[in-house]
Parts: structure tokens; C-alpha cells; sequence
């Protein structure tokens, strides 16, 4: 038998082969969810061997990321629509509070020889009041604009990918006429053809 390195160290070298307790131990991890490469460094074998018993024990989709990809995308969606009712309620705070610029409003103040607390009714509050409403007012309608150019920036990037697929599509029939091949026809996304 052909000594193996220890302590998942090095690579079992090529056309060695690898004993049935390290192999039910890849296994094992291949089925616990690792992920290929770090099977193989683990075990001190190549990512090959990995695929390999993965094939062999059946787990053909043992390293399939759709999954992990639909969650990911689900994830987003989640989080664009979180962010699209956030910067909307960000301007409906910044509705209600710049109302209160010009709402009858009560003011206190500490006051007197006792330093008791004194309250009144005014029509308007106070200039410093405002100022601070609308520095509000003003914090709450950016920070909803910056929710807004997130998600516009995701969406040019979608568009910059839609582009580039649309120009390799085009430079694939030119190409294809350039040869002398007649072009495949495309067909639009969604669309069936009946034949």
C-alpha cells in the first residue's frame, strides 16, 4: 500500500491509490455539503479524485450552486424590495415633518426663581425649531435618494449585461455571414416557436 500524507498535507500522487476509510471519509464530506476544493485539502488529494467518488456514490449535483445561486437572487429581490419601502416611508416622514413647519405647536422651557417648566402655545415653531425640522426633513429626502441610486446602479448593471449579451449575439451571425454559414436565428426570451 502506498503511504498517504498525513494530516490532509500534501497530494495523494497521480495513479495512487486511495484507501477505502479516506475514501468513505471524503464521501462523507462531499454528503455534509463541503465544497470540492476544500475536500480535497483536507484530505490531501486532488479536486478530481473529489468529483470522482462524488460521481461514484451517486451525488452528481454534490457541488451544484443553482441552489445556493436561486437563494441568493431570492435574497436580493428581498432586500431591493425592503430598501424600495424604506425610502419610501423616509419621505413620508420627510412629508410630516416638514408639515410641522407651519403647524400651532406647544414650546417649554425651564424658567422662573423655582426653575419649573413652562409651556406655551404658538402658531409656528420657533426659527431654531424650524432649522432643525428642515435639517430633517432634508436628512430623510438623501437618505431615501441614496436607497434609489442602489438600486438604479443594479439595474444599469443588468441593462450593461442585456447589452453586452445583445452585441456577442450580433457579432455571432456577422461572424457566422463572414464564413459563409447561414446565421442561427435567435429566438426572443420567453418566445416558442412551434415547429
Amino acid at each position: 500500500m502506498t503511504p498517504e500524507p498525513a494530516g490532509g498535507e500534501g497530494v495523494v500522487g497521480r495513479g495512487q491509490r486511495i484507501d477505502d476509510t479516506k475514501r468513505a471519509a471524503i464521501i462523507s464530506d462531499i454528503r455534509a455539503g463541503g465544497t470540492c476544493r476544500g475536500i480535497a485539502k483536507k484530505h490531501g488529494v486532488s479536486p478530481g479524485s473529489v468529483a470522482n467518488f462524488a460521481k461514484e456514490a451517486g451525488l452528481n449535483d454534490a457541488f451544484e450552486r443553482t441552489s445556493t445561486e436561486n437563494a441568493t437572487r431570492a435574497k436580493q429581490a428581498d432586500n431591493r424590495a425592503r430598501r424600495a419601502q424604506l425610502a419610501s416611508d423616509l419621505l413620508s416622514d420627510a412629508e410630516r415633518l416638514r408639515k410641522q413647519l407651519w403647524e400651532p405647536t406647544t414650546i417649554g422651557a425651564f424658567g422662573g426663581r423655582d426653575g419649573e417648566w413652562h409651556t406655551a402655545e404658538v402658531e409656528e415653531p420657533p426659527f431654531a425649531d424650524k432649522r432643525a425640522i428642515l435639517t430633517s426633513v432634508q436628512t430623510a429626502v438623501r437618505a431615501s435618494a441614496e436607497l434609489e441610486k442602489v438600486d438604479a446602479a443594479n439595474s444599469a448593471d443588468g441593462a450593461k449585461s442585456m447589452l453586452g449579451n445583445l452585441f456577442a449575439s450580433v457579432k455571432q451571425v456577422w461572424e457566422a455571414e463572414r464564413a459563409g454559414e447561414p446565421p442561427s436565428e435567435p429566438e426572443a426570451v420567453g418566445e416558442r416557436r412551434d415547429e
